[in-house]
């Protein structure tokens, strides 16, 4: 199975841009509605809005790319809209591509490198904010 873990035409034109903007909208507006849903719901002890709005960030992103729409559907949906929505799906489909790409150690060194930079640069943030 090849995943397109990289954008599918190197040509930004205007109109991929306002594709792309108008699926983060969506997704961003999905995002926060669902997480704040399930948190009224289940409360805050434990971050189920999040963890609800990646898994189903990554199964959108699964079936995206396994049904590879043309470059301004994967522009609107999966950029856009996935992206906008949870990037951790981005995240999961470019390490699952390393990986049955063959790149297994470059697959590893995202996941790992990617994990403890990103819990870096938030206690960095919150340092920095302090």
């Amino acid at each position: 199975m090849d995943l397109p873990h990289r954008l599918p035409d190197p040509h930004l034109s205007l109109a991929t841009a306002l594709l792309v903007l108008l699926g983060g909208f969506l997704g961003g507006a999905a995002r926060f509605l669902l997480a704040h849903r399930i948190a009224a719901r289940l409360g805050d002890a434990f971050p189920w809005g999040t963890l609800a709005v990646n898994v189903s960030g990554c199964l959108a992103i699964g079936l995206l790319a396994g049904l590879a729409p043309g470059p301004l559907a994967h522009a609107f949906l999966v950029t856009g809209f996935c992206g906008g929505y949870t990037t951790v799906s981005a995240f999961a489909l470019q390490s699952l591509a390393l990986g049955l790409e063959g790149s297994t150690l470059r697959a590893v060194a995202n996941l790992v490198g990617s994990t403890l930079a990103c819990l870096a640069a938030v206690g960095l943030g919150l340092w920095l904010s302090a």
